[in-house]
């Protein structure tokens, strides 16, 4: 294929919650069918990859399992890096982040003794995995949060994201996480890894997405169909970033334009 790789985010851009956003499965297939790889990385670590896909292909999008990056697959790449394999993994996290950290070959247990504990976004955190996670982080396990995103947009508004969450745990412990997620190293070299030196990145969080494009050393599409220009949110950035469009159906032809040569 031609032209740069699309990394291409997923919450607050292809869908709001479990209701997909208009138009962004043709804008998907525009990019496509214009010879563009488009691949899909997210800081939501809750869901498995195959479960990814299946939303993907309900929303209308093909896509294969590799296609599909997550923040929970940065953490797992980032602890496999300085523990032992075999070692044993708190994951106060979704099925995502358990199918990660086994993949990479931990032992993933619900509590304490552990080598590390990894803090992502569910909807199943309460006040025992609250005090399961920070009294094993207090006992010297080493503290992974898949992401800091303090929202996660839904149809209608926002609600808490994984940066609530880690903040708890961070707060209950007395001990500052390291962060897998977009824009930190381990996401930036899951990206180049997985989908090379040159590209851009589609995203609705100038925070996260926008400074995985700057690390990266790539342009970013901003669209504003998640959380950039909602109230209370981010703002557009001042200077813009080099593509700003209301959503992706807005912002296909404007890639295409820059990217693909006619004929």
């Amino acid at each position: 294929m031609s032209g740069p790789a699309v990394c291409c985010d997923l919450d607050g851009v292809v869908w709001r919650g479990d209701v997909a956003i208009p138009g962004a499965a043709a804008a998907i297939a525009r990019l496509r069918g214009a010879g563009l790889r488009v691949a899909f990385m997210t800081n939501n670590s809750s869901a498995r990859v195959g479960d990814y896909v299946a939303k993907l292909r309900a929303a209308g999008i093909d896509a294969a399992p590799g296609d599909v990056l997550t923040s929970a697959h940065a953490a797992a790449a980032h602890l496999s890096a300085v523990l032992a394999p075999g070692a044993r993994v708190l994951a106060c996290a979704g099925p995502g982040v358990v199918e990660a950290l086994a993949g990479v070959g931990f032992e993933v247990v619900a509590e304490g003794p552990a080598a590390a504990v990894v803090v992502g976004w569910h909807r199943e955190f309460d006040f025992e995995r609250l005090t399961r996670a920070s009294t094993a982080v207090r006992a010297g396990a080493r503290f992974v949060a898949t992401n800091a995103d303090p929202t996660y947009p839904v149809p209608g508004g926002l609600v808490p994201g994984a940066g609530a969450l880690v903040a708890a745990v961070a707060t209950a412990s007395g001990a500052e996480p390291e962060i897998a997620g977009k824009p930190h190293a381990p996401a930036v070299a899951l990206v180049r890894a997985r989908l090379g030196d040159v590209g851009v990145v589609i995203g609705d969080r100038p925070s996260t997405d926008g400074a995985l494009a700057a690390a990266l050393g790539w342009p970013f599409a901003l669209v504003l169909s998640g959380v950039a220009g909602t109230p209370g949110e981010e703002p557009v950035p001042v200077p813009a970033p080099a593509f700003v469009a209301a959503d992706l159906a807005a912002l296909a032809p404007e890639l295409i334009g820059a990217y693909v040569r006619p004929g």
